[in-house]
């Protein structure tokens, strides 16, 4: 005798009398407890789609275990269409004392970012920004940055063109949202703005073949900036000329060195040429066991600015210096130390100390708080600037959709 249920439980009964044994003793109760719990079973269909089911694990399994080719490179497909998006917003608020209103807060900025490879031969990234005017308080929408990257060019070799931030320093390549302050240090807004070095033009990288250390050397010519304190876009044919060779060392498995070299050289509002030296250097720990929770890192910039008028010639510096420390997986303590001149005086000097404390929730959001007092030898500025001043100043950042990750 033989008992099939839905396909998947079989019952055989052979070589004895099922009847007799369910009149036994008790063995009644037992027989109609399982015919209870073989009722509760839900039926099944009974289609088996055991065949069609292996054949797609196995198709999924071959896929896995496909080993990727060294020479392989990303591509669009169907599955990928659509260029990475994510919109990062920037709240801020401030208490200024040299400022008739003290208090302000408002959204400082949005950044709208589309980035993707467009074939095997070159990627795209677009970043649009609707910035608010600090004096108007309206918005203004525009391209931060839109420009195509090679992907395969031979003898280790890297095409950029298009509106891209320079290869200045440590932080102008960097968007203020990655930044472990709220402000940008004096000396850099002083030499070349708040949005710092932006332009349009073409960007070509080379990685030099040191086998001792990594070394780039990455060469720029630029259409020039519409607002800069040195530089000016000529009607000319004079352009930007920017050259920055990086140097990186691996000191230990803990801890690495950076030193760069910079030269700018460009038209100012005088027709003359002006040109500026730049040094960064940047020491990071950060230990393998506890990475999350500790780390260290020291950071500076030079610039050395040469500027000739009609009149004469300024030779000016100014600096920074940043220290960074990690205290918990969460909390970060950025103390900084700015140091400057004015391009076109270097009888001008002023001086800023200011301590940022950041909580990094996640990934996507922080919360940083940052505390700054500024003096100078001079009232040669705006109608606002006093010779000393106080500021307290409240970021938001936060992200939606696929941000990538910035530079090392």
């Amino acid at each position: 005798m033989c008992i099939r249920l839905s396909g998947i439980f079989r019952i055989e009964f052979s070589g004895f009398d099922f009847f007799n044994l369910v009149k036994q003793k008790g063995m009644k109760k037992i027989f109609l407890l399982v015919l209870y719990l073989i009722s509760l079973i839900p039926a099944y269909s009974q289609t088996d789609s055991t065949a069609s089911d292996s054949l797609l694990r196995m198709q999924i399994q071959n896929q896995l275990q496909m080993p990727e080719s060294k020479n392989s490179i990303p591509s669009r497909g169907s599955v990928s269409v659509n260029p990475d998006i994510s919109v990062i917003g920037d709240f801020r608020a401030n208490y200024q004392s040299n400022y008739a209103r003290h208090f302000n807060a408002n959204l400082n900025e949005t950044e709208i970012s589309f980035q993707s490879v467009v074939d095997p031969y070159v990627r795209a990234d677009f970043f649009v920004s609707l910035s608010r005017d600090q004096e108007t308080g309206a918005f203004d929408v525009g391209i931060e940055e839109g420009y195509l990257t090679t992907l395969s060019l031979p003898a280790h070799l890297q095409l950029k063109a298009g509106k891209f931030k320079q290869m200045l320093g440590r932080i102008n390549f960097l968007h203020p949202h990655a930044l472990p302050f709220i402000d940008m240090p004096n000396a850099f807004v002083r030499f070349f703005g708040e949005e710092g070095m932006n332009d349009a033009g073409i960007q070509l990288s080379w990685l030099l073949p040191n086998h001792t250390f990594f070394q780039e050397l990455t060469v720029e010519l630029t259409d020039g900036p519409h607002e800069s304190p040195s530089f000016i876009r000529s009607s000319g044919n004079k352009f930007i000329g920017l050259a920055h060779l990086k140097n990186f060392w691996d000191l230990t498995s803990n801890a690495t060195l950076e030193f760069g070299l910079t030269g700018i050289s460009g038209p100012n509002v005088s027709n003359k040429i002006t040109s500026i030296a730049a040094a960064d250097l940047t020491y990071k720990w950060k230990p393998v066991k506890f990475n999350t929770y500790k780390s260290v890192t020291f950071q500076n910039e030079f610039y050395y600015s040469h500027t000739p008028s009609l009149t004469k010639s300024v030779n000016s510096i100014g600096f920074y210096s940043m220290l960074l420390v990690q205290v918990s997986k969460r909390t970060f303590l950025t103390g900084r130390y700015d140091y400057t001149n004015k391009p076109t005086s270097n009888k001008f000097v002023e001086e800023a100390g200011s301590l940022t404390v950041g909580w990094h929730a996640t990934e996507f959001q922080k919360i940083e708080l940052q505390a700054k007092t500024t003096s100078a030898n001079s009232e040669e500025i705006e109608n606002n600037y006093k010779k000393k001043f106080n500021q307290v100043l409240i970021r938001w950042i936060f992200v939606i959709g696929s941000h990538g990750a910035h530079k090392y």
